[in-house]
Formats: C-alpha cells, sequence, structure tokens
C-alpha cells in the first residue's frame, strides 16, 4: 500500500510541475497580445463611438448630443456601438504523433501546442472573451485560464492513437474556432469539421505545428521509420530517395487544407518547433481579428 501511495504522490507531484512550467510559460507568451470587445455594429452599449443620428421622439433629452446639434436646426443623438464578448472554442490534437521532436533543442509539438493554446486562452479572456477547450461551456475570467490548463495537462483518452480529430458534435453556434495539429493524419475527417463548421456560419483558424525534421526531411540512408504508437513502419535503405516524394505529398496536404479552409472562410497556417512561440501566437491573433 505504502508503495501504490508514494507512486501516486510522485505522479501527482510530477503532473504538478507540469503544469505550473505550462502556465508560467502561457502567462509569459501570452502578455505579448491584447484583445478588446468586438463591435457589433450597431447601437448599444459600449464605448466607441458609432454613428450620429437625428433625434426620434422616443430619445431621452439627456441622449442629444447638443454640440453636434447646435450645427443645425436638426437634434443628433451620439449612437455608441454596441460590444458583446466572443466565444471562442480550441482544440490541440491528442494524437501520439504529437508527442514527436526530432532533437533535445526543441519541443515536442504537443508541448508547444499546449503553450500556444494557453496563451492565446488567457490573451482572450483577459479581453473579456469567454474561452473554453472544444466540447466544454466557454466561461470568461481568470479562474477560466486554470480550467483550460487542467484539460490541456489531463490525461487522453486511452483510445487515441497516432492522429486525433475534432468532434464535430462539439460545434456550437456562434463560437470561433482554434485547432492545433500536426495535420498529418487522414484529411477527410478535418474536412468534414469544416464543411460543418461552415454551414453553421462558424468560423475560425487552423495552426499546423511541425518539427523541423518533418519540414525538411533530412534523413539519408537506411531508417527505419515508426509512428508514435508502433502500429505503422517502414523500413527503409534510402531514405534520401523519398525526400522528393515525402516533399511533394507535404505540400499538396498544405494545399488541400488552405483550399478547404478558404472556402470555409477559415485561416490555415504553419508553425515549426524551431520558430520562437511568438510567431505563431501573432498569426493566431491576427487570422482571429481578421
Amino acid at each position: 500500500m505504502s508503495q501504490s501511495t508514494d507512486h501516486l504522490r510522485g505522479e501527482a507531484e510530477r503532473a504538478s510541475q507540469g503544469l505550473d512550467a505550462l502556465v508560467l510559460a502561457a502567462e509569459r507568451l501570452s502578455a505579448a497580445l491584447s484583445f478588446g470587445n468586438h463591435g457589433l455594429r450597431r447601437a448599444g452599449s459600449g464605448e466607441e463611438f458609432w454613428q450620429y443620428r437625428p433625434a426620434s421622439d422616443s430619445d431621452a433629452m439627456r441622449t442629444i448630443d447638443w454640440r453636434r446639434s447646435a450645427r443645425t436646426d436638426t437634434q443628433y443623438v451620439r449612437d455608441r456601438e454596441a460590444q458583446v464578448a466572443q466565444s471562442a472554442v480550441l482544440w490541440l490534437s491528442r494524437g501520439r504523433g504529437m508527442d514527436y521532436s526530432g532533437g533535445p533543442d526543441r519541443p515536442a509539438k504537443g508541448e508547444r501546442g499546449a503553450v500556444l493554446t494557453l496563451a492565446l486562452a488567457m490573451a482572450l479572456l483577459r479581453g473579456g472573451e469567454r474561452v473554453a477547450l472544444l466540447g466544454e461551456p466557454p466561461k470568461s475570467g481568470r479562474v477560466q485560464s486554470g480550467a483550460i490548463a487542467n484539460g490541456l495537462t489531463a490525461a487522453g483518452p486511452e483510445a487515441v492513437g497516432d492522429d486525433d480529430y475534432p468532434a464535430l458534435a462539439a460545434l456550437r453556434p456562434g463560437q470561433q474556432v482554434v485547432l492545433l495539429s500536426d495535420f498529418l493524419g487522414d484529411e477527410q475527417p478535418v474536412l468534414d469539421f469544416l464543411d460543418r463548421a461552415a454551414a453553421m456560419g462558424l468560423r475560425g483558424v487552423m495552426l499546423q505545428i511541425l518539427d523541423p525534421d518533418e519540414e525538411s526531411f533530412p534523413f539519408s540512408g537506411a531508417v527505419l521509420f515508426r509512428s508514435a504508437s508502433g502500429k505503422h513502419r517502414h523500413d527503409t535503405r534510402d531514405a534520401g530517395g523519398l525526400r522528393e516524394a515525402y516533399l511533394a505529398r507535404l505540400a499538396d496536404r498544405r494545399a488541400t487544407l488552405t483550399r478547404a479552409a478558404q472556402q470555409s472562410g477559415w485561416h490555415f497556417g504553419t508553425h515549426d518547433t524551431a520558430s520562437p512561440p511568438t510567431t505563431a501566437l501573432m498569426w493566431l491573433a491576427a487570422a482571429l481579428e481578421g
């Protein structure tokens, strides 16, 4: 019993350390961003000026802009633009292929994805947005960042293999969607997800995260390629001879995803783990804003 207790305590301490490291890295990264509430382009209770319009009988005298009205014989009301917090849902692939790192000098794809996901969530929450992981109810407030961090570090379902896909049933109206993955698995589930999102009028972004080795395929000679789960294996004596075909397939995959994203009103971008995470976070922010 004591061995089981000690093992459980050790696992809990390691999990806590991982969570603390994730939160610290995400907080530092998210400091580079700031979001604000999004205007609805209609009159409301926001702070930003929208338009002047002629006053009507239903307008209270206190709403009249007397300085603007003094220029003509007409009384004008200064409308402010209504503002509302947006709902954003974030999804990070839990596929075992995301555990890959081609060298000790760079993080695994899943590790980089978790930092980017939490950093983006923190920045959105600071701007008053409602945020959650895909499949969970979006909420606002600082406490929500803790819930998202816990969700990112929680053990994934055992059924997840080399690849993972966002659930169609998790989509809800009125949300912005962010997907982070290596997108190296079957592309059809991703295309189906985009079709469903577009049919619901949802907009979003996809960020493909790859290791530099997956970008350039620097292998040569005899190499045994094996997927993270061990399900797929390919033994070759001339890895360099596969480079051209591999790069062509990668370019074709990206072209397919880019085209599908554009047709759905989404954005598709790429990021490699040797690049600064700030670059990817800035791109995500710009894509969401635009």
